[in-house]
């Protein structure tokens, strides 16, 4: 499902491949979103066929810039949605978000933020651990920290899923 998701946002912003480093900016403007973050940015590479380490360094800083803004803002945002009459549904989604996943990051602290950020499956990632870690008054220090290593592992195992080296070193 993120494959067709990818597919189509590349296909939107397929007029920026024409410019110099136009699909390298595509890589990064998918990286920053929430939900596809670098998993998205890079199957996009893939599918953009851009080198695979230039892709990887892309997609990691595309998926780091958000984090502190989350962490250090995230809770003033969510105030403000909860009391206004137009973002208040939103609120309550991201609260039930919150909700869904708190216990696996409340139980293990620290590592428990570094797997859900790390582990690559559909509604984890640093911009939800980050919503969580934020929600739940984590040490933000120790919740960015927790999140970048999470961003790396998740990073190592797109790139051999995205690029398909999985299957060159099974053979």
């Amino acid at each position: 499902m993120v494959e067709k998701i990818v597919a189509t946002i590349v296909g939107l912003f397929a007029g920026l491949g024409s410019i110099p480093f136009g699909k390298e900016l595509i890589v990064f403007i998918i990286s920053l979103m929430p939900i596809l973050e670098l998993r998205g940015g890079l199957i996009a590479a893939s599918l953009l066929g851009l080198d695979p380490i230039r892709s990887y360094i892309i997609s990691i800083i595309g998926n780091i810039i958000p984090v502190p803004f989350i962490l250090w803002l995230i809770n003033y945002i969510l105030d403000w949605m909860r009391r206004s009459k137009r973002f208040k549904k939103v609120a309550k989604w991201l609260d039930k978000k919150v909700d869904k996943h708190k216990g696996q990051i409340e139980k293990y602290g620290f590592i428990g933020l570094i797997l859900f950020v790390g582990i690559p499956l559909p509604g984890t990632g640093a911009w939800t651990g980050c919503l969580i870690a934020s929600v739940l008054e984590m040490d933000r220090k120790k919740a960015f920290i927790a999140a970048l290593i999470g961003i790396f592992i998740a990073s190592i195992i797109m790139m051999f899923l995205s690029f398909g080296l999985l299957k060159y070193i099974i053979g």
